[in-house]
């Protein structure tokens, strides 16, 4: 069965889209930490980041650091943090978290975003593309 994330991949699931090449997708995390929490994940369902091969892992790295570029130009924070922790879904993927204090970056305190704020956060962060 296809993992969550390759439904969306695939448009059966919807998704606030930020960028996709024909190996990689980025898109907004729809439960985020803070306003711009991105995922980056390879099109390829590898459930764990470290059993991707090395330039597929390379590949999402420099793909990830793309889109934080992005978020950082678009988003008001002091910077963007990277952490990778996956058990949720079984594909690997890059949280891509706007840092102001550390609480951002626990997965406790969750931003309540409309439907609009989605689409503005995505559109914004696409422009720096």
């Amino acid at each position: 069965m296809a993992t969550l994330f390759t439904q969306i991949i695939n448009g059966k699931l919807p998704c606030y889209k930020i960028a996709e090449t024909d190996k990689y997708f980025a898109f907004l995390d729809i439960n985020p930490n803070a306003k711009g929490h991105t995922l980056c994940i390879p099109k390829e369902a590898v459930d764990n980041l470290f059993h991707l091969d090395e330039t597929t892992y390379h590949g999402l790295m420099a793909f990830s650091r793309q889109i934080a570029i992005a978020i950082q130009k678009a988003i008001p924070c002091k910077r963007v943090g990277m952490t990778v922790i996956g058990l949720e879904v079984p594909h690997a993927h890059v949280h891509l978290i706007p840092l102001n204090t550390m609480e951002d970056a626990r997965f406790l305190n969750k931003e309540k975003l409309t439907d609009a704020d989605f689409k503005a956060i995505a559109a914004a962060i696409q422009a720096h593309l």
